[in-house]
């Protein structure tokens, strides 16, 4: 897909916002949704949307949408990091498919990494239980701020 594609409204991300799919939420208001990642390239991986814009990528997105949406991210990066103390983590966000963009609604990843842990590949971890999100996504949670 290249960037200047029309947005799907049946992307997987759409189809969670809707309901029509499942997903182990973090937390949500009326703008953002953060949520574990099924595919996590490691523990305590969430990925941060947002409810309202149908933004592709970070060329599409309304600005003001934009600064709710990284705010959003640096809130669970706080709440992730407070509840499993990582020795780093990444923030990630892809544009494209020759960026690496596999879903096409724009979308950023909190990543908590540990030194001593490899990170699977975007796109190549295996799909994790959902109730083990769901304990991560728990203590993610509990942890916000």
């Amino acid at each position: 897909m290249t960037l200047k594609a029309p947005y799907d409204p049946d992307n997987i991300f759409a189809r969670i916002l809707r309901g029509d799919i499942p997903a182990v939420k973090v937390w949500e208001d009326d703008h953002v949704l953060a949520f574990m990642d099924v595919f996590p390239q490691s523990e305590g991986h969430v990925l941060v949307i947002s409810k309202s814009s149908t933004a592709r990528t970070l060329l599409d997105i309304e600005p003001d949408v934009l600064a709710r949406l990284t705010a959003a991210v640096q809130r669970t990066a706080r709440a992730a990091e407070k509840a499993l103390k990582p020795d780093g983590f990444q923030i990630m966000q892809f544009n494209g498919e020759a960026g690496g963009q596999t879903v096409f609604h724009l979308h950023f990843h909190v990543i908590p990494r540990w030194s001593d842990r490899p990170m699977k590949g975007h796109g190549h971890a295996p799909m994790a239980d959902a109730e083990a999100l769901r304990v991560l996504a728990d203590r993610i949670a509990a942890a916000l701020e």
